[in-house]
C-alpha cells in the first residue's frame, strides 16, 4: 500500500509542523508578552531580512509559472498561449506583492518622494522587483521533468490558488482579531494595559490601521509557503526523497529564522508568528492534496 504523503512528504512530516505550532501557541498563549521583552531587539540585519526575506517565497510564485509552462508545453501546441499568459502572469504576482508589501523601503533606496521626485525613480524601484524575479521562470523551466505534465500543473496550481487563498485569509483573520503589535504597545507609558492574547479579538477594531494587525502574522503566510518547495523539487529532474526532505529542512529552517525575526523586531507576538504558520501550512495541504489527485485521477 503507497504510504499517504502531504505535498509529497511523508505524514510524519505533515504532524511534526502541526504539533510545533499548537505547541508555540500553546506556549505563547500563556507567555507572549513576556517572550517578545525577552528577544525584542531592532537590528539593522532584523530589518533588512524582514524587507528581503519575504523575497525567497516569492520566488516560488515564478517557479510555478514555470511549472504551468513546462507542463502545457508538453501538452500541445494549441496550449502555446496559456503557457505564456501564466508564466507572465505568475512572474507578475510576485513583483507585484513584493512592491506592494516592501516597495516603500525600495523606493526610498532610491530616494524617491513621492509627489516631489520623478516619476521614473518609482518605475526604477517597481523595475527592482521585475529584474529580481525575472530570472527565476528561465531556471527553473531548465530544471523541470516534463514526463507528467499533468502533475506539473498542478503542482503550479496548488502554489498559485493556496498562495492566494492563504494570504486573503490572512488579512481577513486580522481584521477579526484587531491585535495591537508589540511596537505600538512599547509606545505606551504602560503597555500591559492594552495588551490583548490572540482570543481577545475585537473584529474590525483595527481598520487601515497597522499597528492594530498583529495576528496572525501576515509574513509567516508568506514565509509558510516555502513549504510547498519539495513539491517542486519533485518535479525535477533526477528527482529522489532524499532532495524532498533536505527542501523539507530547508523550509522548516527558514520559517524558523523568519518567526524569530517577527518577534525580534517587535512586529509580532509567538502565537501570531505559529498561527500564521499552521494556517498557512493547513491551507496549502489540503489545496495541493486537491491538485494533485485530479492530476492523478
Amino acid at each position: 500500500m503507497e504510504e499517504k504523503k502531504i505535498m509529497t512528504m511523508p505524514m510524519k512530516f505533515f504532524w511534526s509542523v502541526v504539533i510545533v505550532c499548537i505547541l508555540g501557541i500553546i506556549i505563547g498563549s500563556v507567555w507572549d508578552f513576556n517572550i517578545n521583552v525577552a528577544l525584542a531587539n531592532k537590528t539593522d540585519i532584523g530589518a533588512f531580512f524582514a524587507t528581503y526575506g519575504s523575497y525567497f517565497s516569492y520566488c516560488l510564485y515564478p517557479a510555478a509559472g514555470a511549472c504551468f509552462f513546462v507542463g502545457l508545453k508538453k501538452k500541445g501546441e494549441k496550449y502555446n498561449m496559456l503557457a505564456w499568459v501564466l508564466v507572465i502572469l505568475c512572474w507578475f504576482m510576485a513583483v507585484y506583492y513584493s512592491n506592494s508589501y516592501n516597495g516603500k523601503t525600495v523606493r526610498a533606496l532610491f530616494n524617491y518622494t513621492a509627489g516631489e521626485s520623478s516619476p521614473f525613480l518609482s518605475i526604477l524601484s517597481w523595475l527592482f522587483w521585475a529584474v529580481l524575479y525575472g530570472w527565476v521562470p528561465f531556471v527553473v523551466v531548465r530544471l523541470l521533468n516534463d514526463a507528467d505534465p499533468d502533475k506539473l500543473i498542478a503542482v503550479g496550481a496548488a502554489i498559485i490558488v493556496a498562495g492566494i487563498a492563504a494570504d486573503n485569509v490572512n488579512l481577513w483573520l486580522k481584521q477579526v482579531g484587531s491585535r495591537p503589535r508589540y511596537k505600538y504597545l512599547i509606545t505606551l507609558d504602560d503597555p500591559m494595559s492594552e495588551f490583548r492574547n490572540w482570543w481577545q479579538m475585537i473584529p474590525n477594531l483595527a481598520g487601515s490601521d497597522d499597528s492594530f494587525k498583529s495576528w496572525p502574522s501576515g509574513n509567516m503566510t508568506i514565509a509558510s509557503m516555502m513549504f510547498a518547495l519539495p513539491m517542486l523539487t519533485d518535479v525535477f529532474k533526477n528527482r529522489s526523497e532524499r532532495k524532498n526532505i533536505v527542501a523539507f529542512v530547508i523550509a522548516c529552517i527558514f520559517v524558523i529564522v523568519y518567526g524569530y525575526n517577527r518577534i525580534h523586531m517587535t512586529n509580532h507576538f509567538l502565537t501570531d508568528v505559529c498561527f500564521g504558520t499552521l494556517i498557512t501550512y493547513l491551507i496549502y495541504s489540503v489545496i495541493s492534496t486537491a491538485f494533485m489527485k485530479v492530476a492523478k485521477s
